[in-house]
């Protein structure tokens, strides 16, 4: 257990982070499978732009790499393009 005050704060802002980056990725991740079952073109390239916004701050964030981003946004984009 920790013995300064500290490292009881920094164990209470770890928790929080954690929690916080836990549900913006599960966010994204439910955008992104909406987007992949996107059926209509229109509607999937109304969709892009918001969740390539999304993963750009994730990646900002440091809550996914930058190579995933780079590679998430390429392979939406391409399935969009070849509706």
């Amino acid at each position: 257990m920790a013995n300064h005050k500290s490292a009881l704060k920094r164990i209470r802002r770890n928790e929080a982070v954690r929690l916080r980056n836990r549900y913006q990725h599960k966010t994204v991740r439910n955008a992104i499978k909406k987007l992949r079952n996107e059926e209509d073109k229109k509607a999937a390239a109304e969709l892009l732009p918001s969740v390539v916004s999304m993963i750009d701050k994730l990646a900002k964030r440091n809550i996914i790499h930058t190579n995933k981003a780079a590679n998430l946004k390429s392979k939406l984009t391409r399935k969009v393009a070849a509706m």
